[in-house]
This record gives structure tokens, sequence and C-alpha cells, in this order.
């Protein structure tokens, strides 16, 4: 099996390289076969930790059973296909986590502009729609920037990148176990968030709860986000369609000032929270959402406001690649607390992970424990409603059948009827990641890649000013 990659990929400007890593850069650079494991990372994308498969394709003419291609990983580079290993986190695959946030920001944009390749209306930016933000509540003053430019509550200013901003003021006194209780149900309260929001639109419509899906639909795309303090929040986008879906428009009543006061009411609302019980030294809590709730309304174009359909799906497309590592936690499962040494975790985030370990026996069926890593937050990063856009999936698929017809167009299979052509595979899992040389290499290219998308992004962008400004 191959080395495991870092979490991140290397800067070779950072640290200079040991004498193993540069002896196994010049092993794999200096082998015959380097140019075809050079072209199986660029297909990739520079992949951190790519699968490794071995195995063979064997396409036949069902008709005459003539071999028509044969592929087989015998000739490759170490013997193996090297495949994308689709991580979503930016801080364990910079490259695959770009692709992720390419198809979340697709995804969002979708059920914002409309896309008439996937059967999503346009008439979509005329439905209300906004951006909204729910946070945690306090579970302690911590160090912060209250104006960007004034005083935090310890009496000094913090620059921008400070170490010390959402840490504790006091750490012997902030509810740690508190913080990570919230992060643990937070998906609990969305959920009743959701309940409450929907009783509370039928309500400002005077109609009963049961009614409401016949004179409208919520939809929603959503996206979690840690704070330095390591609690967590949610930012939303909120639509409101006609009974039938985004094809169809929203009564007439339903206006983006409703639907602003509902967010409000819903998230204030009593019903809008989580209990949970004492146990042991542990007191009864009630885990409502923050008093800071921000709902804005998204434009479809620039009318001096930033909260645009583009701006937004870029907002959520970058954080869903992250997850708590801005806290200065682990990006994977905490086996025993002195890893948190090796690693050099910081106090306040160290606090957190050692909360979820001594709250885990008396909250068996949380798994703090298990989910220490994410200051206990168990749900999903991303996640949005049935009807809000495509899938996730949808995308992924697109581009495996684009690639497919590559494929068939380069083995001249691109003109048979599909139904002609038997397809014989047998795949085996072989390992993942990069040795230490392949690992620099890989990085090296996933930068040379990045690079020329931004010259590519840079070069269309000017095409498009000059067009603008031609009409």
């Amino acid at each position: 099996m191959a080395h495991r990659a870092s979490p991140a990929a290397p800067k070779a400007h950072v640290l200079p390289l040991d004498t193993i890593t540069l002896g196994d850069i010049l092993r794999v650079a200096s082998a015959s076969d380097y140019s075809r494991w050079e072209d199986q990372i660029r297909r990739t994308g520079g992949c951190s930790d790519p699968i490794h498969l071995t195995g063979w394709v064997l396409h036949k003419d069902r008709t005459t059973g003539d071999t028509l291609h044969h592929y087989s990983t015998e000739n490759e580079p170490g013997g193996r296909l090297r495949l994308a290993c689709g991580n979503r986190r930016a801080s364990r695959c910079p490259s695959c986590a770009w692709t992720y946030a390419g198809d979340t920001y697709h995804l969002i944009r979708a059920g914002l502009a409309g896309d008439d390749r996937r059967d999503i209306s346009a008439a979509v930016r005329d439905h209300p729609r906004v951006f909204a933000t729910l946070t945690a509540p306090s579970f302690g003053p911590v160090h912060n920037r209250p104006d960007h430019d004034g005083s935090c509550r310890c009496g000094n200013p913090h620059a921008s990148d400070a170490s010390e901003l959402g840490t504790a003021l006091d750490p012997e006194a902030y509810d740690y176990a508190g913080a990570v209780l919230f992060n643990n149900h937070a998906g609990q309260l969305w959920q009743r968030f959701t309940t409450r929001l929907r009783r509370e639109l039928a309500a400002r419509g005077g109609l009963a709860r049961r009614e409401l899906s016949d004179h409208l639909r919520v939809s929603y795309g959503k996206v979690a986000e840690f704070q330095k303090r390591g609690a967590l929040h949610f930012h939303v986008v909120v639509r409101l369609d006609g009974p039938e879906g985004p094809g169809t428009p929203p009564p007439v009543w339903a206006t983006v000032g409703l639907l602003t006061d509902a967010i409000h009411a819903a998230a204030t609302h009593a019903y809008t929270s989580v209990s949970v019980p004492a146990a042991d030294d542990q007191p009864a809590r009630t885990f409502r959402w923050g008093r800071q709730l921000d709902v804005r309304p998204v434009k479809a174009f620039g009318d001096g406001s930033d909260i645009t359909e583009q701006a937004v799906a870029s907002y959520v497309a970058k954080y869903a690649t992250k997850a708590a590592e801005n806290t200065g936690t682990l990006d994977r499962r905490v086996g025993e607390l002195s890893e948190l040494d090796r690693h050099q975790v910081p106090d306040h985030t160290r606090r957190l992970i050692t909360a979820c370990r001594d709250l885990d026996s008396l909250y068996p069926d949380r798994r703090l424990w298990a989910w220490a890593h994410m200051l206990g937050f168990r749900g999903h990063f991303s996640s949005k409603s049935r009807t809000y856009s495509t899938t996730l999936g949808a995308l992924r698929q697109e581009r495996a059948d684009y690639r497919a017809a590559q494929e068939a167009s380069v083995l001249g299979l691109d003109d048979r009827e599909p139904d002609t052509v038997l397809a014989l595979v047998d795949w085996q899992y072989a390992g993942h990641g990069h040795t230490p040389g392949e690992s620099v290499l890989a990085a090296t290219i996933a930068r040379d890649l990045q690079s020329n998308r931004e010259t590519a992004r840079d070069a269309l962008r000017d095409q498009l000013a000059l067009e603008g400004a031609a009409v």
C-alpha cells in the first residue's frame, strides 16, 4: 500500500525537504514511466490522496464477439490506476475540495438563478429569497474585535489574525460543556426551526398549517460554519415557491418582507428549542439560537448590495469544504487526548475536545467522543431541501457521463449503439495515497493546475469586460 499523504498539500517553500523525501522525488522523476504517472495525477487534479485500483476493462462486440478495446493496469506505473479521492475537506485534499466547492456553487446558484439544463426555471429569480445566518448563543465572553477597530472586553485591541480571537476571557467560567452540547444538538434545533417557519408562514397567510402546502413550498440550501470560538452557526438560502415547486410562483401575499418576518419569529419562538436533561454534575439545558440573527434579501444583480446570487453561492461553496479546522482542531477523529499535544492544539479547542470526552459517558447516545474532532457536531455540513435545486449526485453524474463520452470518442466507440457493446470489468482496491516524493510532486502539479485555472478565469473576465464596454 502507498504511504499516506499529509492532510494538506505540502508547500516546498515552507520547510526544506528531508533527504528521504528528496531521494524519493529523484526516484519518481527519473523513472521511465514518470510521464504516465504525471498524466494520472493531472487527471485526478493533483489529488493529495488518490485511490489506487488494479484490474482491467474489456469491450467486446455483442454480435461478433470481437474485442473492440482492452485496458489493463499491468502497464501502468506501479501496476495501478490512480483516481481522485473525492474528499470535500480542503484540509485533506485541496484539489478534490475545489471540485466539491464548484459543484456546491452550481447547486446553490441554480436554486437562485435557475438552470435550464437541469430543469430549474429562471422564474425562481422572481420568488422571495433571503440569505439568513442563524448563530449560536453565548457560552461566555471571548476575545473579539467588536468594530474591527475597537477594543476587546479585555481592554486591548486585537489584530485580525490574533491567535487569542475567539478564546475565552475566563476559561474557568466558560461553559465548554454547553458549547459542545449545542453543537451536538444543532441539527435538531434546525429541524425545529424549519417546522416552526412553516407554521409562521401559514399564520401570516391566514392558513392552517396543514393547508400551507396547497399554497406554497419552502425550499432551502444551507451550510454550517464554525466560528473561532468553536460554536456552530448556519448560513441558509431560503426561497418560497408555489405548491408545485420552483416552476410555480408563490401566492402574492408571500413577499420577501413576510418571509423575513417569519424567519425572525421562528428563530425566537419558544418551540424552536432543544432540551438536554441533567446528568451527574451537568445541569439541564435548553438551547435556542443566538440573538445575532441576520436576514437579508438576495438580489439578482448588483445594486450596491453584496448579497447577490453569485456572492451567496460563492460564500456557501467556500464553507462547504471546511469543518472545524479554523479552531485548531484535528480534521480526523481523536484517538486519545495525547494527540492534542503532538499537534499543538490550542488550549481553548483542547478544552472543547476534553468536554466531549467527559460528557460522552453522561450522554452515550450523543456519541460526543466520536465527534470530538468536530467539537460535538455530528450533522451534515451542507444540505438542501428536496426541491431547492439539483443534487450533487446529479452534477457528478453529468461529469461522469461527459468523461465517458470523451473516452468513447477516443476509443472509437462513440459511433456504435450502446446495446451492441459489451463491457466486462474487474477492479480491485489496491491502496491510496502517495510516497513522500510523490506527495511533493503531486502538490506541484496541483498548484500548476490552479494557476492555469486562475489565468483562464482572469482572461475570461477581461474578455467579458471588453464586450460589455463595446456594448
